[in-house]
């Protein structure tokens, strides 16, 4: 199993427009973070995790054309804007990509974007839209699915597992629920939001995450969704060594 961050950025990504680094070092390129999206590999399949507006550039950057599935953690402009994008997977694949969701947030994503989910005049369906089951396979993998809460909404957090390894993504959140920590406890990887060191009212800070690591006993954690208050350099000087920051392009192996 492969996990790829194909980007780890806020809403605003790191620089923000107006050349923007805060305190972010421009000539460390492991600062320059598109918005969050991982994609996962398992046996053949990949799975994308969140579609937003850099999408075109990271599946280039990536070098990926095929895609069998795409999971939206919630309707956030930065996790699903990028939509449009598909359009060339599904002419690759030549038929509709699966994309699984909650159920409002697939009601939400078929208001603004009718056009990806249903065939007009030349232009086929782009995706399908499917209700996230308790459980999805991907290759040899496994994912289950948690609702974790976002400020007023709630966001999915997955466990991923394969082979006796297994991964946590969990991405726009602000407190750990019981229901998280019963699925998240004891990963060998959690890869964390983890906004800046400040507390925020939607998202994780430095501190919590790092507490709440310890208490599931993770293996190793990476702290990703970073603003440009989150030096890279600076990041990994002050962490214990079984976390760092995630960074574009960053490819986890879980063997």
């Amino acid at each position: 199993m492969k996990i790829r961050i194909l980007g780890c950025g806020t809403s605003f990504g790191v620089p923000r427009i107006g050349n923007d680094w805060g305190e972010c070092d421009p000539n460390e390129p492991r600062n320059r973070r598109t918005r969050s999206s991982i994609l996962i590999e398992s046996d053949g399949e990949r799975l994308l995790v969140d579609c937003g507006p850099d999408l075109r550039e990271q599946l280039l950057a990536a070098e990926i054309g095929k895609l069998d599935g795409v999971i939206v953690t919630h309707d956030h402009a930065d996790h699903c804007h990028g939509i449009d994008e598909l359009r060339a997977i599904e002419q690759r694949r030549g038929e509709p990509v699966p994309l699984h969701a909650r159920a409002q947030v697939l009601e939400s994503l078929q208001k603004r974007f009718s056009y990806i989910f249903s065939s007009r005049a030349i232009y086929r369906t782009v995706a399908e839209a499917v209700e996230l089951a308790a459980m999805l396979d991907l290759g040899k993998a496994q994912l289950r699915f948690v609702d974790q809460p976002h400020g007023g909404i709630t966001s999915v957090g997955m466990r991923i597992e394969e082979e006796g390894r297994s991964a946590v993504y969990a991405i726009d959140f602000s407190d750990l629920t019981d229901e998280m920590r019963s699925l998240y406890e004891g990963a060998d990887v959690w890869i964390s939001d983890c906004l800046s060191r400040r507390p925020h009212p939607t998202h994780a800070h430095l501190d919590a995450v790092l507490g709440w690591a310890r208490e599931m006993n993770v293996g190793q954690l990476y702290l990703s969704h970073l603003n440009n208050s989150m030096d890279y350099r600076s990041l990994l000087a002050e962490l214990p060594d079984w976390a760092a920051p995630a960074h574009d392009g960053l490819e986890i192996v879980l063997s």
